[in-house]
């Protein structure tokens, strides 16, 4: 591809993109994301491309390997486009006759297509199933819908037009002040005003300036970040290049966990592609702007989610956080003004300016604007990547899109934050989820990571099971986390197999608020949290632990009353 020298240059480039395209083309979309590969997805592709002829180009038929289309709990999953037929749990086995009926002859299989656990309805095409009518995907737009290995289709799609914008006309301060106009919020899980960090960002006076996107994703059952940057690595490109813009940096860094070598390999290849044309590097487009990206990666610590500790780690120090002020935005990265957003954050920023930050602000609450995308896990019948606008109620995620509990059991609670949320009960589910509503019940967005428990869920043991995690990967530099998450772990433990006494709630509160108060960082404050919460809503099981030495749930093995409780 030759270097684009101009917007103008980008302008053409997307036109002519555009105008060799063909509108009679029928793309096989196979889900290419970690999900559906370990359900055989490229099996699948593969086994499509063979059937097809080589690359599966002929007849006028393509296929192609995109990221995460988000209903993770029925893969493999296979899109026929432009007609949208959806297919689910396909097979390598099945991909001769899917070619063969659908492709050729435009049959339906009905045995491939999604249905309803509740009406038990079969669905041809995807915008009607339940799972994705009920959603607001902006960010996960075009998951599911381009090549994530392919930069040409991120442009023809719409990739690099708010760039192409904020670079032909816009001010720094003007994006500034339409990110604030937005109300967007810091998608990690502290939920700071964005436009007030890159505000501070811009006026703080430095040698050097940097930008960081935390893509450190280290919650269990969280991939929201993943299934971003693995289906749109250039959205996050685009958002962290206006940023840099906006508040003056000329180098920046996307923060990976090495352990995640799909996302290594995709937004590698994307950093590449956009160096290639002129879309990183020096004078970029023509502005005179120069910026340019590295990729680091992290070795896996939980806790290098926290900013300081990120920092410290790029630094080639030990991954541990510091005492605030100051604040990264002051003094971050080598000592220099460094503004750090997560991977959702920075996904954010171009279509808050196509859309125009007033159009922007329509989506979501008074005081949480836009969509949030969930990791909808556990005992649901649809799991997988959800996009809603803030202030869908829990009940609306869990029924109304994830269809509900299977079996017909009934929903107990849900845990949502990752490990350091809350448990919610059911009596709680019409809580909108936005930044306040879940604080308000001992809860927080966190990742946004959402667990489903049906009523043969212990809460003790998930409180334990949480616990266990946060205790584990604290970096032991201060003594309230390094110690009281171990006490509390030791009570829990000790609790699950009979041991407990009532006294031993009386300390678990009382460690937990105490860890909430004089906690280093937000790992440390925020790991009771699933405990403290458990004790609010469901104190009863604690005390049948305690009491009556019974696990109701059947789950603690020291309480069990019989093998087959339950079943």
């Amino acid at each position: 591809m030759d270097r684009l020298n101009s917007v103008a240059d980008l302008t053409r480039f997307r036109l002519a993109l555009q105008r060799r395209r063909d509108p009679y083309l029928t793309e096989i979309a196979v889900c290419s994301d970690t999900g559906c590969q370990a359900w055989g997805a490229e099996e699948v592709a593969s086994r499509f491309e063979a059937e097809l002829g080589g690359e599966g180009t002929n007849r006028k038929v393509r296929v192609k390997r995109v990221g995460c289309m988000g209903l993770c709990e029925r893969g493999p999953l296979v899109a026929i486009r432009p007609h949208g037929i959806f297919y689910q749990r396909v097979s390598a086995e099945d991909v001769p006759e899917v070619v063969s009926e659908t492709i050729t002859r435009y049959n339906i299989l009905g045995r491939l297509l999604y249905a309803d656990p509740e009406s038990e309805k079969r669905f041809v095409y995807e915008p009607e199933i339940p799972f994705f009518a009920k959603q607001k995907r902006l960010l996960l737009s075009l998951n599911g819908l381009i090549d994530p290995l392919s930069i040409e289709e991120a442009i023809v799609h719409g990739g690099y037009a708010a760039l192409e914008e904020v670079l032909a006309s816009w001010e720094p301060a003007r994006v500034v002040d339409a990110i604030e106009r937005s109300g967007l919020r810091g998608r990690g899980g502290g939920g700071f005003s964005t436009g007030t960090k890159w505000r501070l960002t811009l006026l703080a006076e430095g040698p050097r300036k940097f930008v960081i996107c935390n893509a450190a994703e280290g919650d269990p059952g969280a991939f929201m970040d993943r299934a971003v940057l693995q289906g749109n690595p250039h959205s996050v490109i685009e958002g962290v290049i206006i940023a840099a813009y906006a508040v003056g940096a000329n180098e920046g860094y996307i923060y990976l966990r090495a352990d995640y070598p799909l996302a290594i390999q995709r937004i590698t290849t994307a950093l590449d592609q956009a160096k290639e044309i002129g879309l990183l590097g020096e004078n970029i487009l023509g502005s005179g702007f120069d910026f340019d990206i590295r990729l680091f990666q992290g070795a896996g610590a939980f806790v290098c989610g926290e900013e300081t500790a990120q920092i410290a780690a790029i630094e080639g120090r030990r991954g541990m956080p510091r005492p605030r002020p100051p604040y990264p935005v002051h003094s971050g990265l080598f000592g220099c003004p460094t503004l750090v957003n997560n991977v959702e954050t920075f996904a954010n920023v171009p279509h808050i300016i196509v859309m125009g930050p007033d159009v922007y602000s329509l989506i979501g609450t008074e005081k949480s604007r836009g969509t949030k995308i969930l990791a909808l896990t556990g005992k649901v019948n649809n799991g997988g990547l959800v996009e809603v606008p803030m202030g869908v109620t829990m009940r609306q995620v869990v029924f109304d899109i994830g269809r509900g509990i299977p079996r017909d059991r009934k929903c107990k609670a849900v845990q949502i934050g990752g490990p350091s949320g809350g448990c919610i009960p059911e009596k709680l589910l019409d809580l909108p989820i936005n930044f306040d509503s879940l604080r308000a019940v001992g809860s927080m967005m966190g990742s946004g990571a959402m667990v489903v428990m049906d009523e043969n869920t212990c809460m003790v043991e998930v409180a334990r099971y949480f616990l266990s995690f946060t205790a584990d990967e604290s970096c032991g530099q201060c003594t309230p986390c390094r110690i009281g998450s171990k006490q509390m772990l030791q009570i829990l433990t000790k609790i699950t197999r009979g041991l407990g006494t009532l006294k031993d709630l009386e300390r678990l509160e009382r460690i937990g608020g105490l860890l909430q108060r004089t906690s280093l960082c937000a790992l440390g404050q925020t790991c009771p949290n699933p405990v403290l919460s458990a004790l609010t809503y469901f104190r009863d099981e604690f005390e049948a632990h305690i009491v009556r030495k019974r696990c109701p749930a059947g789950v603690c093995e020291a309480l069990v009353l019989s093998p087959c409780q339950h079943t």
